[in-house]
This record gives C-alpha cells, sequence and structure tokens, in this order.
C-alpha cells in the first residue's frame, strides 16, 4: 500500500475517532446523570442529529461537543454525577463543562446549559425547562419545538444551519413561525424564505 493510501486511511480513522468520541461523552454523561436521577435533556447539536435521525440518518451532522440542559439547582448533583463517571469540572467564563481529563481541550466537553435562564442579555427567550423533552432511547432529548425555539433565540450561524437541516427533512414547515412570539417567528420565517442561506 503506498503512502498516501496509508495517509488517507489514518485521516479516515481519525474522522471516524472524533464522531465516537462525541458519542461516548454523550452516552457517558447521560446514563451517569440519570443514574443519579438527575432530570436533563440533550440540547444543541446532538439533539438536532438525533431529531434529524428519526426522519433521515444520511442527513445527520456530526457535531464535536455535548451540551445538556440541566436546572441550576440540580448542578451540584449533576457535577457529583458526572465527576463520578470520569469527567473533570472546568469553568471557563462563567460556563461549566466537563472534560476527559483535566487538560483536555474545551471544545471536547460536555457543556452545562442552564434551564429556564436567558444565556446572554438582550435573548429574546429564555431556555426551556428539562420537563419539555423526550425519550430519544438512548437518552433525553428537548423537545422539537423547545430546540427550534433554543436555536432561534440564540440564531448564529450554526444555529440557523441546524434550523435549515430541521427544514431540509420536513421537520419544520411553514407553519411553524406561528408558533413562536413574533420575533422568533420572524426568525423562523427568514430561514424558511432562504432555504439555501
Amino acid at each position: 500500500m503506498s503512502p498516501e493510501a496509508m495517509g488517507h486511511l489514518d485521516i479516515l480513522q481519525r474522522m471516524e475517532n472524533a464522531v465516537e468520541h462525541v458519542r461516548r461523552r454523550l452516552l457517558l454523561a447521560t446514563r451517569a446523570l440519570s443514574a443519579h436521577a438527575v432530570p436533563y435533556a440533550v440540547v444543541g447539536g446532538n439533539a438536532v442529529a438525533a431529531w434529524v435521525a428519526t426522519i433521515d440518518e444520511d442527513a445527520v451532522r456530526n457535531t464535536r461537543d455535548v451540551d445538556i440542559l440541566i436546572r441550576r439547582a440540580d448542578f451540584p448533583a449533576a457535577k457529583a454525577a458526572l465527576e463520578s463517571a470520569g469527567l473533570h469540572h472546568r469553568s471557563v467564563a462563567a460556563i461549566d463543562m466537563f472534560l476527559d481529563s483535566p487538560d483536555a481541550r474545551a471544545r471536547s466537553a460536555v457543556h452545562i446549559i442552564y434551564a429556564s435562564e436567558i444565556v446572554r442579555p438582550g435573548e429574546p427567550a429564555a431556555n426551556p425547562d428539562v420537563t419539555d423533552s423526550t425519550d430519544m432511547g438512548s437518552f433525553r432529548a428537548i423537545s422539537l419545538e423547545a430546540l427550534v425555539r433554543i436555536k432561534l433565540t440564540a440564531f448564529r450561524d450554526k444555529d440557523r444551519t441546524h434550523l435549515r437541516d430541521l427544514i431540509d427533512v420536513g421537520l419544520i414547515d411553514a407553519t411553524w413561525p406561528a408558533r413562536f412570539p413574533q420575533a422568533l417567528g420572524a426568525r423562523l420565517q427568514s430561514i424558511l424564505d432562504t432555504p439555501n442561506g
């Protein structure tokens, strides 16, 4: 086998490893929270991927981290649960996260998002509660409508991309803007009007 072919195999293995690391971290964290009876919901890119997978697994987009919604009052119990699973707590710029090792990078982490709180000043809506979630089999994910509300509230480039993923598989359609307050509905309508970005 040529050195060039060997290099391609190495790259493919690294790509596969990246996906597997996120999957392992997601299951490790959610199983620990469930075992310690800490209410939670998976949010962010993994929640989008889970919902997209209910329709078309070929349309699933990989994500590099794990975002988990908990209630702030449950943080001590969540911290104990996640540390018991071997994860290491770090707080960076007021963001609580749990990493595979003390020297791991923040991008490879379980990030904690707090339920019923506004993330950034001026945002039009607070995060949903963890009860607004559904059992996806291996873990609990935020409900589809709550996920869309989170994405419309943050409305960064990646959030707009995630919304387009949900639209592309038919989970969101032209009836959805009416489900939200006017400011969020207008954001969703703008995405529906520009499906290619």
